[in-house]
């Protein structure tokens, strides 16, 4: 009888430890209490600068909206600003902007950013930085009519990498195309900051199409842009 006692005992041991063994591995994967909670500090530190980081450009362009095609959408796509302050999309060009400009006027924005000709450049006319830029500053003018007192800025096209202009050859015009732009931007009184400068001192964070950036770009962006 003492034997079986004895027996049993040891089992409701061995069980107890098997079970603490395993709340303990589920609780914390093989750490100790400190180490988890460690890991957590550094977590929520890193969430809560990131969080602080995208408060403070809401709030240097909470008065701001940004017009443009599929890399100002960025800035709304990574979080980086608020739907509100972003007025993109992919294929957006200077004609195709126009329709935004309703849109554009219930957000009552004080800055309006605008960046437009990426899609201008590929598109299929005789002469399409001419057909493009017809249209800019159609879009330019429309905005003056609407919202006399915003502060408008043309943005240049962002270079792209050599890989993306061997698969599309017309990507070579982007330069010229900045000139026109840059023109167009004295002859209607609006300001105009070409980003190349910029774009070729963050190399590292295209995406993987070469067009296209990363979401540590938009940041380095906005920095760029508040001081201008």
């Amino acid at each position: 009888m003492k034997t079986k006692k004895s027996s049993l005992l040891a089992l409701g041991v061995l069980a107890l430890t098997i079970s603490i063994t395993a709340c303990s591995s589920s609780g914390n994967n093989g750490q100790t209490p400190g180490e988890e909670s460690a890991a957590n500090r550094t977590s929520n530190t890193a969430a809560s600068a990131d969080s602080k980081a995208q408060s403070a450009y809401e709030k240097q362009y909470r008065t701001s909206v940004f017009l443009g095609d599929s890399i100002t959408e960025g800035l709304s796509y990574h979080d980086v600003l608020r739907e509100g302050n972003v007025l993109a999309g992919a294929g957006k060009t200077a004609e195709f902007a126009q329709k935004d400009v309703g849109d554009l006027v219930g957000r009552q924005p004080e800055h309006v950013y605008i960046q437009l000709g990426s899609d201008d450049i590929l598109w299929p006319a005789d002469n399409p930085q001419q057909y493009s830029l017809t249209h800019y500053a159609q879009l330019i003018h429309a905005i003056q009519s609407e919202l006399p007192k915003a502060r408008i800025t043309l943005l240049s096209v962002t270079p792209v990498t050599a890989e993306a202009k061997k698969a599309e050859p017309r990507y070579q015009n982007i330069g010229k195309y900045n000139e026109g732009l840059k023109e167009l931007a004295s002859q209607e009184h609006v300001e105009y900051v070409d980003l190349t400068s910029l774009v070729n001192g963050h190399s590292d964070l295209y995406d993987t199409d070469g067009i296209h950036f990363q979401a540590a770009f938009y940041p380095i962006l906005l920095d760029y842009l508040k001081d201008r």
